[in-house]
């Protein structure tokens, strides 16, 4: 097989030039019991992957990065009775046992197993199935799917039909899962709530787009890049702003989505949520980022603030559900994709999205 293997972080922009991504053939064993292989059909560049790649984010190295993704099922490991081969299966980055403590909360914390797994750099259950000439190289998030195939757990995985294209069934699994989420799973806006996001990458972009498939009072659009603001008034936004804006102006809104993992994004998130509203953070900064807030705001106007890991969600559940609103119309799914680009243009993708240039790139796979 043939996959982007990062061995060490932190390398210097422009990646194009430093190119920390590495294209090289590795050794695959098979799928083992309750695992499946899966032929990658299309694979999403997300911020998740950029920050194992810069160092914000802690990771084993030698890692194969990747963990948007859609493909086909090759194999079936003992044990894999309800997939078939041939399938189209949407990548799920936080596999669910489906009887842990977390995930016995409906969504709302992640599979501690699961946790543990990619924190590990393994898959669930603990295995590796990559190497480099007798060296193991540590799976990302379960998936590591910026390669042509991927051994991963069928936990890890949740079937589609062949007319969901694998672009746009990429983008399910961890943009929409996750943007899509924190709206509907953790803000639940009722019909005469606002709905701010702060940021428009592909997550927060997927938020709005979430958002504007529900019967709410409006949907706003923050952001300091001008293209994404513009693009959020062409799919429905009815207000944009620059976060300077944004608080010149007092906007409010009954429920906002933080989606850049930025400390200076959540104070923005936080001061446009207006009296009784909710504030969800979904973001993922440097752990040892801090932000301030008012406690007495907090206290006096009656707030709302909630952590949304994955847009807590259940895969198996939420993904089914975007699918057919994407389906139906509603959910323009496609509109978050910027490019699709090959694989060995990985480290000028990084560049891309590092710089906030793309919503989306998909590397699509022959």
């Amino acid at each position: 097989m043939r996959g982007a293997v990062l061995r060490s972080t932190g390398a210097a922009r422009p990646y194009a030039t430093s190119r920390p991504l590495e294209i090289l053939d590795l050794h695959l064993d098979g799928p083992g019991a309750g695992e499946i292989l899966v032929r990658i059909e299309a694979a999403g560049l997300c911020h998740s992957d950029l920050s194992v790649v810069n160092g914000s984010r802690v990771r084993p190295t030698p890692m194969l990065l990747g963990h948007e993704a859609a493909g086909r099922v090759v194999q079936l490991g003992a044990g894999v009775t309800d997939l078939e081969v041939g399938q189209r299966v949407v990548m799920a980055f936080l596999p669910r046992c489906g009887e842990c403590a977390g995930c016995l909360t409906g969504g709302k914390l992640p599979c501690l197993p699961g946790s543990a797994a990619n924190n590990a750099g393994s898959l669930l259950g603990g295995a590796r199935r990559l190497s480099i000439d007798g060296e193991p190289v540590h799976h990302h998030l379960g998936v590591s799917a910026f390669a042509d195939h991927a051994v991963v757990n069928r936990f890890s995985v949740v079937p589609v039909d062949d007319d969901v294209p694998p672009d746009i069934a990429a983008v399910l699994g961890c943009a929409v899962l996750t943007g899509g989420g924190a709206v509907i799973n953790a803000g639940k806006p009722g019909p005469t709530d606002t709905v701010a996001i702060v940021g428009l990458g592909g997550v927060g972009m997927a938020a709005l787009i979430t958002a504007l498939s529900l019967d709410v009072a409006g949907v706003v659009g923050i952001d300091s890049v001008a293209a994404k603001l513009e693009q959020a008034l062409e799919l429905g936004a009815d207000s944009v702003y620059t976060p300077d804006q944004a608080l010149e102006q007092g906007v409010r809104a009954n429920v906002v989505i933080e989606a850049v993992g930025h400390p200076r994004a959540f104070e923005t998130a936080v001061l446009v949520t207006a009296a009784g509203g909710t504030t969800v953070t979904v973001g993922l900064p440097a752990a040892d980022q801090l932000a301030a807030v008012s406690p007495l705001t907090i206290t006096a106007e009656a707030r709302t603030i909630i952590g949304s890991y994955l847009g807590s969600a259940v895969p198996a559940r939420d993904i089914p559900f975007y699918a057919q609103l994407w389906r139906e119309g509603k959910l323009p799914v496609e509109s978050l994709i910027s490019s699709h680009i090959r694989l060995d243009d990985i480290n000028e993708g990084m560049d891309t999205l590092a710089d906030g240039n793309a919503v989306r790139q998909i590397i699509i796979f022959d």
